[in-house]
């Protein structure tokens, strides 16, 4: 086996620099298909594009070929693009054939506003600065068939499942597009090069998107934990499973500032007595066995402090008559007789639920969300005294965002998590880290916004293999709220929840709010896309200190191109044992 992987390692060497050129010279084989459609004669172009690059309406034609190399075990994507240059509209319907097997996911590609780019950043940095400020393409909606306006550019995104014990070798699948009312239909090729690597659960690596309960009675108007929010709930939590996000926060408590008439808070506290408190489990049961169904075996806690300072206690809301309240004015201190009494009473409860369900080896928790120095650090050590003293169980489990190093370095913290921009002192100073982005860093700094380029995005997998994470953490997988305020936003019109320019569009949520439940972003699909490489880099054997990763040296200066992406894919997959000879391009 040694011996095989060590032939693998230096035909990928030997070859990655042809793929490099391959990628970047090869022509198009198939320029755009041009037709006239209709009593009108409807100018029309049908082309294909990667999972890459985005459709903006104004996007011109490409090429009517694709290939693809993909491992087995896997996922893969690509659009089928349509432009109607006439001056009236046109529909179309798209479908794949040749691909049952694959279980293609035909889904139309939506347009939400970007009124203004993300700041603080260079035009190379951004996709799509020729067409805005304007529509962009982001959600994904489970429709085959669209009516495309004048002069406009609109595609589908299709969605493969290659399955384990797919046959390895060159296949082709063809993208049809149908006009509204045609007899006849355009065909386009699709090469897909299956590779003989079979890729193998991502290891190691822990991610967590934090989920927020709330936003889901307050946009579909559900009850509080009704019947309905628990069905709305599962679909979103099966969604982000499926997306490779594998740590399940557990919104036990609320840890947000703002004041909520009906907070998401899992656990029932009931004050019997001035100061003395009884805890119901029963629904936060529910909860952690709904996510085991799932899939889920690792969660994440709430944070017991206030984000930003460490100064004041997490919210903890009882019910009184038909209302809820807060335990304590919201500006108590954090290191007052009435919260840790409180703390007395929960934490031996909290411990005593953990171990019946089987769950604290599988635990992470959270002391206060991204402090400062200063001030910050000294109520950050004194919060975590508290903690070695009333839950020395947490030991080794204590997690938070936190970027300056003094956290890492001085050991305040047992896991820290820069954000990106700051990673660079933990990996210099060999200290072991997750990362994060949130809001920031802009610029050439790794994040996801809609204007983000998604080659840009897919390296995601890359840099965390490549610079040692040791896990990831976003605050942003459905906060559809406007910030901090108990108030919906719309975030199918303004993806930055009124909060541009300090929080950019795209930021707040990886997916939409559907009729029937989560709707899919395409920066959540190439995101995804970007953990699978990175599990394709650990069964290849590619390690992360492997020379052919030298491209990438930080955080802001990596590779960000489709050319470099491709090449890199291909050569990993072409080169690993067994794999299969390129197919000619259709």
């Amino acid at each position: 086996m040694r011996n095989r992987l060590i032939r693998a390692a230096a035909l990928f060497a030997a070859a990655w620099p042809a793929f490099l050129c391959r990628a970047a010279d090869a022509p198009n084989s198939r320029p755009a298909i041009r037709a006239e459609i209709g009593a009108k004669k409807a100018p029309v172009a049908y082309w294909l594009e990667s999972s890459l690059r985005r459709v903006y309406p104004a996007t011109d034609p490409g090429a009517s070929s694709l290939s693809m190399t993909v491992p087995r075990a896997a996922r893969a994507s690509f659009q089928v693009c349509v432009r109607n240059d006439s001056l009236y509209p046109v529909g179309f319907d798209c479908a794949v054939a040749g691909a049952d097997d694959l279980k293609p996911r035909v889904r139309l590609v939506g347009l939400v506003p970007l009124p203004h780019f993300t700041p603080n950043t260079e035009p190379k940095e951004l996709e799509g600065v020729e067409h805005g400020p304007g529509l962009v393409p982001d959600p994904l909606y489970p429709e085959t068939r669209v009516l495309v306006g004048p002069l406009e550019s609109r595609s589908f995104w299709v969605s493969l499942t290659i399955p384990a014990d797919a046959k390895p070798g060159p296949r082709t699948l063809t993208a049809r597009v149908t006009p509204w009312g045609a007899k006849e239909s355009v065909e386009m090729p699709v090469a897909l090069r299956v590779a003989e690597l079979v890729v193998q659960p991502r290891r190691d690596f822990p991610v967590i998107h934090w989920w927020r309960g709330e936003a889901t009675w307050d946009y579909y108007g559900t009850g509080r934990f009704d019947e309905r929010w628990w069905e709305l709930t599962r679909d979103q939590l099966q969604n982000m499973w499926d997306h490779g996000s594998d740590v399940m926060p557990v919104p036990l408590l609320v840890t947000r500032r703002e004041t909520f008439k009906r907070p998401c808070q899992l656990l029932d506290v009931e004050e019997t007595a001035p100061g003395e408190y009884a805890f119901d489990w029963t629904r936060t049961r529910r909860f952690i066995d709904m996510c085991r169904e799932i899939g889920f075996k690792k969660f994440e806690w709430s944070h017991l402090w206030i984000y930003w300072g460490a100064e004041n206690p997490v919210r903890v809301y009882t019910r009184k008559g038909d209302e809820f309240v807060m335990l304590w004015p919201p500006d108590i201190s954090g290191y007052s007789d009435v919260f840790l009494n409180f703390l007395d009473q929960f934490l031996p409860e909290f411990h005593e639920f953990l171990v019946k369900e089987d769950l604290l080896d599988d635990s992470y928790f959270h002391l206060s969300d991204e402090p400062g120095e200063g001030r910050h650090i000294e109520n950050y050590r004194k919060a975590r005294a508290i903690l070695h003293e009333k839950a020395p169980w947490m030991k080794g489990k204590v997690m938070d965002a936190l970027s300056s190093i003094k956290y890492g370095r001085e050991g305040i913290t047992d896991i820290p998590i820069p954000v990106v921009s700051s990673a660079q002192a933990y990996i210099d100073a060999g200290i072991p880290h997750w990362v994060y982005f949130c809001c920031n860093p802009t610029g050439p700094w790794l994040n996801r916004f809609l204007d983000t380029p998604l080659a840009k995005i897919r390296m995601s997998g890359w840099l965390f293999h490549r610079l040692g994470a040791k896990g990831f953490l976003h605050w942003g997988f459905n906060y559809w709220h406007k910030m901090e305020r108990e108030e919906i936003g719309d975030p199918f019109h303004d993806a930055s929840n009124g909060s541009w320019p300090g929080i950019p569009f795209g930021d707040p949520f990886m997916i939409y709010p559907g009729k029937a439940g989560p709707l899919d972003s395409i920066r959540w699909e190439v995101f995804a896309e970007s953990l699978q490489d990175m599990a394709v880099l650990q069964t290849a054997g590619v390690g992360p200190d492997d020379p052919r990763l030298a491209d990438i040296k930080t955080y802001a200066d990596f590779p960000k191109s489709e050319d470099w992406l491709k090449a890199a894919i291909d050569a990993v997959l072409l080169a690993s044992p067994g794999a299969v000879a390129e197919p000619n391009n259709p």
